[in-house]
């Protein structure tokens, strides 16, 4: 991920609270040490790059592209996981 520019704010918040269609780089994966390490393997690392593409008709799961693949999460384990986004930024991000 690229420094950001005078133009872009950076937000880290949970990845339950990305938008559909936002995207993120993961800061760190709490919770739990099973659902901790069972996310990990996952590909939700630090320093990856996550799309959410869409969520349930009642919000969950959530939809997300990591790696290449599309990963279905529920919001309560998407909780655990901290990320940055940058607003004001549309460069790729190679997650399509």
């Amino acid at each position: 991920m690229e420094p950001p520019s005078a133009l872009t704010t950076v937000i880290e918040t949970t990845l339950d609270l990305v938008p559909v269609g936002g995207r993120a780089a993961v800061v760190r994966v709490g919770g739990e040490k099973a659902v901790r390490l069972r996310l990990m393997e996952m590909g939700l690392v630090r320093g990856e790059q996550v799309r959410v593409q869409r969520a349930a008709p009642l919000g969950d799961p959530i939809a997300l592209r990591v790696k290449g693949y599309d990963l279905a999460l529920r919001r309560r384990d998407a909780r655990a996981v901290v990320v940055r986004m940058t607003a004001g930024a549309d460069a790729p991000d190679g997650t399509d």
